[in-house]
């Protein structure tokens, strides 16, 4: 088995770190800047979305071209394209957990009461 070399970790680590920051703020918490977007100060839910999407979207591609480099002999490093593979899985799946949370929150409005 091969050793874990620590600055891999690090840079791996603050990737992830950005990327919740940045999740963050797409959620209207605002992280570390504290910039939320819309009038009045209330964070655009609409604009959050779609700013996720294509986070997710721009990572599903990059994940894509950095597996075709690797199949054309561009690249022989196969632990970073499966890394950026894992990482377009990750948000992918995560897409697709809010779209069915979205969803069944959508279904119990609809169910209630009036």
């Amino acid at each position: 088995m091969s050793t874990i070399d620590p600055s891999r970790l690090l840079q791996m680590r603050s990737s992830i770190l950005n990327q919740n920051q940045a999740l963050q703020r797409a959620a209207g918490r605002g992280g570390i800047g504290g910039a939320e977007g819309g009038a009045g100060g209330t964070p655009d839910f609409g604009a959050a979305i779609n700013n996720a999407l294509q986070q997710v979207n721009a990572q599903q591609s990059k994940a894509s071209q950095i597996t075709e480099a690797y199949e054309r002999g561009d690249t022989h490093d196969i632990v970073s394209v499966m890394i950026e593979r894992q990482k377009a899985s990750l948000g992918f799946e995560t897409t697709l957990q809010v779209r069915n949370k979205l969803l069944s929150a959508y279904r119990d409005i609809m169910n209630m009461p009036v």
